[in-house]
């Protein structure tokens, strides 16, 4: 069984505190291939393709210019590490010992617009690509024309080799699960959806669903968790599991907000 989740906009590259065995992005041939089409584009390109301010504009035109695969450990970091959105600090990659992080090493994904799919070990240089961004390339108009069919051939080797049951567990956000070629895709998929109670009715709250999916992938990590019904029992920071709402496609969870 494998968990997926989204990478962050929000990045950390300071030192890691303590020395850990990492791993090169399989996909670091594509990466190249995309980092050379971004390379191309101007400041005011990536202002428009994904709505960024002048001053994010011009770091991730800076960042591509400098980005180099030939040299993968130079000014990199592992990912799960580098990460530091909401479903980051929900995962809080901090309580993992290393032994959990070499489980993660077999079990945990992330979807990446300039690698396409990583490991949590894996190193990766400061960038900004999300993988909505309609940056037109040689197999197609965007991104996901360019990467799906890579992404679900990888999925498929890893959730075999990963053990236990074929399924990948969806901790991912629409925008980047749609990059998995779904047709493609041989192990089941079982997405995970978190919702907030009030006054009897509960709705996906962004912020709080993100931070719930990195939680639900370190206690699938960290619990070891091999089979869907084990997923069941997560019950972190007052979600319960909603047999009512869930089907075999999705677990739902909720929790109450005052």
């Amino acid at each position: 069984m494998l968990v997926v989740v989204s990478p962050a906009k929000a990045l950390d590259f300071s030192p890691l505190e303590r020395p850990l065995p990492v791993s090169v992005p399989r996909l670091l041939e594509d990466a190249a291939r995309v980092g050379a089409v971004a390379k191309k584009r101007s400041r005011a390109d990536f202002r428009k393709l994904m709505s960024l301010s002048e001053t994010l504009a011009d770091l991730t035109y800076l960042r591509f210019q400098a980005f180099d695969v030939s040299d993968p450990a130079s000014d990199a970091k592992p990912a799960v590490f580098a990460y530091a959105g909401d479903t980051y600090k929900g995962f809080d990659v901090a309580q993992l010992d290393e032994a959990e992080l070499l489980y993660a090493q077999d079990h945990f994904r992330i979807l990446s617009g300039l690698y396409g799919l990583l490991k949590p070990l894996d190193l990766i240089k400061a960038h900004r690509l999300e993988m909505g961004t309609r940056l037109k390339n040689e197999r197609g108009a965007d991104l996901y024309a360019f990467w799906q069919d890579r992404i679900s051939t990888l999925m498929n080797e890893d959730c075999e080799a990963s053990g236990g049951a074929n399924v990948v567990v969806n901790c991912a956000s629409v925008e980047y699960f749609k990059s998995v070629d779904r047709s493609a895709l041989e192990p089941d998929v079982l997405t995970m959806v978190f919702k907030e109670e009030r006054a009897g009715v509960a709705k996906i709250v962004s912020f709080y669903a993100k931070r719930a999916r990195g939680m639900m992938a370190r206690f699938l990590v960290q619990h070891q968790i091999d089979q869907p019904e084990g997923l069941k029992d997560f019950a972190e920071d007052g979600y319960v599991f909603r047999p009512a709402l869930s089907d075999a496609s999705s677990y739902v969870f909720t929790r109450l907000q005052d």
